[in-house]
């Protein structure tokens, strides 16, 4: 793990004003440190890191976190962060307002006493939104993996079957092929449930003439992915077809389009003003695609709000879709990579008019 991390971090401080931050978060701890144990802190001063973890961590935390001092914290975890900071004469400290409840905060407080807490927000999330190579690579991976699921689902996919039946097959292909877990809970969405965005599987039986939405992904390495297709079973509404090839056209566009200096307002309306243009506008309800890396959902956003400002290094989603209430819906969704001069797909499954017998 290089420590470019959290030199920038340390820039942003200084930036800030701050001379010290105690990360709480547990995928921040991660992104920083590469610490993958489930308890621990990060504390970051101008002139040290420390990884604070307890006993059942101490031959872990070393071997995964280069370049951090490795702390086993005392019963008050609080009151050995005290001691760090007073080491250097240290009277302030930021911490991460997005992740504190309120009963964290008063622990802080009492057991920080008289040191000032400085509520930050966004610090390491800011830096997570910009990939570089090593995480590149596992994202690449992971869809990988989220193709490769696709095309085995479509192997067994048949009328009978019921859509839980079809999420725990990819849940397995997925673990048996490198995934940690699924990146968020499988969407498996058939007939008038295919309406639903976020139609996680049920017990419906699937039947024939009929769409069937797939979104999922993997969770690799600490990093995620996240594909949506639709395919037909037999010879569903010619409606679903034709809202099909709206979508599709209206994301072939985004993907055509979108590139740096964009900002996500602009890059949203590449497929919306398609799917406005055909008529549908009020059947798509949600933004056109979400910041992509160690959480399914980061920024930046493609949103009709979103003054985000696209940049190289980011990784986000196209996802246009069209919600027909009682009959189906359309979703279609690919990670990309914004580059110097454009984007990089990084899912590849096909997203022809698939029709299953």
């Amino acid at each position: 793990m290089s420590n470019h991390r959290v030199t920038k971090l340390r820039e942003k401080l200084q930036q800030d004003g701050l001379s010290a931050v105690l990360v709480a978060s547990p995928i921040n701890r991660r992104y920083l440190s590469g610490f993958t144990g489930s308890a621990g802190y990060v504390l970051i001063t101008l002139n040290e890191a420390y990884l604070l973890t307890d006993f059942r961590y101490m031959t872990q935390a070393p071997q995964q976190a280069k370049g951090f001092k490795v702390v086993e914290h005392g019963p008050k975890v609080m009151e050995t962060v005290k001691e760090l900071l007073a080491s250097e004469g240290i009277t302030s400290l930021g911490f991460e307002q997005d992740h504190v409840t309120y009963g964290v905060y008063s622990t802080y407080s009492e057991q920080l006493n008289p040191i000032q807490l400085v509520a930050t927000s966004g610090l390491v999330e800011q830096l997570r939104i910009f990939k570089d190579a090593e995480e590149l690579q596992v994202m690449q991976r992971a869809a990988d993996l989220a193709d490769k699921t696709f095309s085995h689902v479509l192997g067994i996919l048949k009328p009978g079957l019921t859509e839980r039946e079809i999420d725990l097959e990819m849940e397995m292909f997925m673990r048996q092929h490198g995934a940690t877990a699924s990146s968020f809970d499988t969407i498996v969405a058939s007939g008038e449930r295919s309406a639903l965005p976020h139609g996680v599987a049920s017990e419906r039986v699937i039947q024939g003439n009929e769409f069937v939405t797939f979104d999922f992904g993997a969770l690799l390495d600490g990093y995620c992915s996240d594909l949506t297709r639709t395919v037909a079973l037999g010879n569903p509404d010619p409606k679903l077809k034709e809202i099909y090839d709206i979508v599709l056209e209206a994301q072939l566009h985004a993907l055509a389009h979108i590139k740096p200096g964009m900002t996500g307002r602009e890059a949203d309306a590449l497929a919306r003003d398609i799917i406005d243009r055909y008529g549908y506008g009020e059947y798509f309800g949600h933004s056109t695609g979400h910041g992509l890396g160690m959480e399914v959902h980061e920024s930046p956003r493609l949103s009709k709000l979103s003054d985000d400002v696209l940049q190289p290094g980011m990784v986000v989603t196209v996802e246009p879709g069209i919600y027909l209430p009682g009959l189906g819906g359309v979703r279609i969704e690919d990670d990309i990579v914004i580059t110097e001069t454009g984007i990089q797909i990084l899912t590849s499954s096909s997203k022809d008019y698939t029709v299953l017998s």
